[in-house]
């Protein structure tokens, strides 16, 4: 019995390690933006510096939480 319960648990070990695996891979490979409704950069547009993309990196995720939060405003209960 113990032996089939440690077969059962290094099987289960193997298949969450491939799916680990399986999904790095693609989420390295995935060409998604960052920010939802953002277009990726294409491979020419490189921003200058680090500077740069940090300050756009900043602007994307402001108007995005912008949308988010107008999208959440409740009228007032009066």
């Amino acid at each position: 019995m113990r032996g089939l319960g440690l077969i059962g648990l290094v099987l289960a070990l193997v298949i969450v390690g491939l799916l680990a695996k399986k999904q790095m891979t693609s989420a390295a490979s995935s060409a998604r933006p960052a920010v939802p409704g953002v277009a990726a950069p294409a491979a020419g547009d490189a921003p200058v510096n680090v500077r740069d993309q940090a300050q756009q990196v900043q602007q994307q995720v402001k108007e995005a939480l912008d949308a988010a939060a107008k999208t959440r405003q409740m009228p007032d209960d009066n």
